[in-house]
């Protein structure tokens, strides 16, 4: 791989970014993080007020691990979008003070 940026085709629908579609994904994806963080916190609540199954040791230990896949996964998703909103600033900020290229 000789040349590692991508040069448009001239048949292609390519659009290059620019400061505010970065700041309007940047508000979605925030948007989106932001939800989720309050499902998040909304599950974990849920859970830490539910009592544990305690009459089997196997149902005591999947109620765990189930609990833990859930919340693990939100806060996940939670972090995707929220590392996407802020990859999104600041490219954004740098498509700001980045001179622009006449071709």
């Amino acid at each position: 791989m000789t040349n590692p940026t991508p040069q448009p085709s001239q048949d292609s629908t390519y659009v290059p970014p620019t400061p505010l579609r970065c700041f309007v994904g940047a508000s979605i994806s925030g948007a989106i993080a932001t939800a989720l963080y309050f499902l998040t916190i909304s599950i974990a609540t849920t859970f830490a007020n539910k009592p544990l199954p305690s009459g089997n040791a196997t149902a005591l230990n999947i109620a765990v691990a189930v609990r833990t896949l859930v919340v693990g996964m939100s806060t996940l998703g939670t972090a995707i979008f929220a590392i996407a909103t802020l990859g999104l600033v600041a490219l954004g900020i740098q498509l700001l003070f980045k001179p622009s290229q006449a071709e």
